[in-house]
């Protein structure tokens, strides 16, 4: 195909508007414009999607796994691009790949993993989420208690560092093992700082903001609830702008009452985003894996230790927007930002992720008007469809 040409035949949503009878030009690895279909410019090339939509690629903060594989076992680049290759097809072109609490060398050697993907520029990999090991004991969920730590000088100064060699770095903190003047720190450095697997009250979450963290991770799971007089982590999520918060929309994690509740109350700038929490099991028809020796079961729609707790979720994005759209009622531009721009702002890349204009990423998911993933481009070059 051509370096330069026009998709059309399709809706095109540019993340704000829809297009009707419209063409999306691609010029390399970025958007050039969006034109009426007849003013496509002689020479380039009109390639017909066969209808449907044509939407911004969808951005997820949250994916521990895919094709079979997890960060944990196999932290080198080969797993990252399995990791991106598996959650391409359901739509997700820009991705956190991201390490559950591990050992010091394993997350030592998924940062070097992360370092070398970004500078072999490997499709879909947006950099890493270090999902602990600061975390609180109380909220461990289905991570290793063995492995949970305060934070460090050393640990404070290596995620700095790592910093340096990745495009985005955020990492999931509780206020228990991280003192406010490192999450200032981190943010100073670039470090997207992301509070979780926390009972921490509303009080010190809001200081935690005002000090410099910016998401909450899986909001509703693995953190203080909202209760009649102490509003808890989940109702700083929700309460406080500054904050954006993903949510794992697979009806499982969180009642869709408790869902709809949330997103009607939630406070701006800040946006509650979609994450899928994905495993190793994105892909595949594995019925179990393991994670730091443990095994965890993948049954009805779940993935959970032997014991019943959740270990991250059986679920891909496009599954997630239309759960929101068709379950909780969300129009479906406001499903589809929730899984493109908003994780874009939250991360500090809606300058050139989830949204169309001139210059942005051509990354771009072709739906079906049932909402099925027809095809996907990843930086102009198709990675999934006929």
């Amino acid at each position: 195909m051509s370096d330069r040409f026009a998709l059309t035949g399709a809706r095109i949503f540019d993340g704000a508007d829809w297009h009707d009878n419209a063409a999306l030009v691609v010029k390399g690895d970025v958007v050039e414009a969006i034109l009426p279909a007849g003013a496509i410019p002689t020479g380039v090339p009109a390639v017909e999607t066969g209808g449907g939509l044509l939407v911004p690629g969808f951005v997820d903060i949250q994916v521990n796994g895919g094709g079979g594989v997890m960060l944990n076992d196999h932290p080198d680049v080969a797993s990252i691009e399995t990791i991106c290759r598996a959650h391409a097809p359901f739509g997700t072109t820009a991705l956190l790949v991201t390490l559950i609490t591990d050992t010091p060398a394993i997350t030592a050697a998924a940062v070097a993993a992360g370092a070398e993907a970004a500078r072999e520029k490997v499709p879909g990999f947006l950099g890493l989420h270090l999902e602990g090991p600061h975390l609180s004991l109380a909220r461990k969920g289905a991570h290793d208690p063995a492995l949970i730590r305060p934070m460090t000088d050393a640990d404070q100064a290596a995620l700095i560092a790592a910093r340096q060699d990745l495009p985005v770095l955020l990492t999931t903190i509780a206020p228990e093992s991280v003192e406010p003047v490192r999450v200032t720190a981190l943010a100073r450095a670039g470090v997207i700082v992301s509070l979780g697997h926390t009972d921490t009250n509303y009080a010190t979450a809001s200081a935690y903001a005002a000090a410099g963290a910016t998401v909450v991770t899986h909001l509703f799971n693995a953190m203080s609830q909202i209760g009649n007089r102490e509003p808890g982590l989940a109702g700083a999520a929700i309460d406080t702008g500054g904050l954006y918060a993903g949510i794992i929309a697979d009806g499982i994690h969180v009642h869709p009452t408790t869902m709809t509740l949330a997103l009607r109350g939630k406070q701006g700038p800040g946006k509650i985003v979609l994450v899928t929490d994905a495993m190793a099991t994105i892909g595949t028809d594995m019925p179990s894996f393991t994670l730091n020796g443990r095994t965890i079961y993948r049954k009805d729609g779940s993935l959970r230790l032997a014991d019943g707790t959740l270990a991250g979720a059986d679920l891909d994005m496009i599954s997630a927007i239309r759960f929101v759209h068709r379950v909780i009622g969300l129009d479906l531009d406001e499903a589809l930002r929730m899984a493109s721009l908003y994780p874009a702002e939250a991360i500090g890349q809606a300058h050139r992720l989830g949204r169309f204009a001139n210059g942005t990423a051509a990354d771009i998911v072709g739906l079906s008007d049932g909402l099925d993933v027809k095809n996907v481009w990843i930086d102009g070059k198709k990675v999934f469809g006929a």
